[in-house]
């Protein structure tokens, strides 16, 4: 998924409990295509200009120059994302949709490839955590949960058999290529008419207040394609759609009670009953 999401040119929003590897995983990526990192520890007293940067006083020139925050990089890590105030939260939209940040007035263009990694805590549980607002949620492209490793695995890195050392295999602008390639892979018109079928259950569901936007549909499309691509194919499936629909829609979808479970029983039941042709 997180390799889908980057080539769809998206956001991922990582929500699982604290030490399965979160952190790790967006620091192999970064250190995967070759890019910069940086990363952003959320706490309540975080400011907006502590991301984006801000505009600093010079006294030798007599000017203000501008100091970019975390925000300029390749692959920009905020762990507990939720830890943030809902001002700062707020202070990523424009980053993350319009892959720049207005500092005073001045627009600063950010740098592609960008990906936003945020991860969170489930709210349950933890003090002094502010949920997402609906309009910072939709910015992810996704949002998974790692779960615990298989046996053998966590077995392996009880062994320290696992390595920390991740190799480039992209350097350059193999990044962007591989985005405008992913971004040409055919969806027919058949598999868009699937699609919109699947949008339009979620937002007829008794149990829904929300559907699925306009939005989700071209971003669940975007990952599709991303998922095509990987798979080495030059055109979608429904089976693209089907496999990620529920980490592209069940943070956009609304229910009366807000129950996760509920959410993701809606979107189960748009794609049981949206037989693909």
């Amino acid at each position: 998924m997180v390799l889908a999401t980057l080539l769809a040119g998206g956001h991922l929003l990582i929500e699982d409990h604290p030490g399965v590897g979160k952190t790790r995983l967006a620091q192999s990526l970064a250190r995967a295509i070759g890019g910069s990192f940086a990363r952003v520890q959320a706490t309540v007293d975080l400011l907006p200009g502590d991301v984006i940067g801000a505009s600093v006083w010079r006294a030798d020139s007599g000017t203000f120059e501008f100091r970019p925050g975390p925000v300029f990089t390749n692959v920009l890590l905020v762990d507990e994302i939720n830890r943030a105030t809902p001002k700062t939260q707020s202070g990523l939209l424009e980053a993350m949709q319009e892959r720049q940040a207005t500092v005073d007035g001045v627009v600063h263009p950010i740098a592609a490839p960008f990906l936003v990694v945020a991860t969170q805590n489930p709210t349950a549980g933890f003090d002094g955590t502010y949920p997402l607002p609906p309009a910072q949620l939709d910015r992810f492209l996704a949002r998974v949960s790692l779960g615990y490793p298989e046996a053998d695995a966590e077995l392996s890195l009880l062994r320290g058999e696992a390595s920390g050392d991740v190799v480039a295999v992209a350097a350059g602008g193999d990044v962007e290529r591989a985005q405008a390639a992913v971004a040409a892979v055919h969806a027919s018109d058949l598999l868009l008419r699937y699609l919109l079928s699947l949008l339009r259950a979620t937002r007829d569901h008794p149990l829904a207040t929300v559907g699925a936007s306009p939005r989700a549909g071209l971003l669940l499309l975007a990952a599709a394609r991303a998922r095509a691509a990987i798979s080495g194919r030059d055109f979608v499936l429904p089976d693209d759609v089907q496999t990620l629909a529920p980490a592209v829609l069940t943070h956009r979808v609304q229910t009366a009670t807000g129950d996760p479970d509920v959410v993701a029983q809606v979107v189960a039941d748009a794609l049981a009953a949206t037989p693909a042709r």
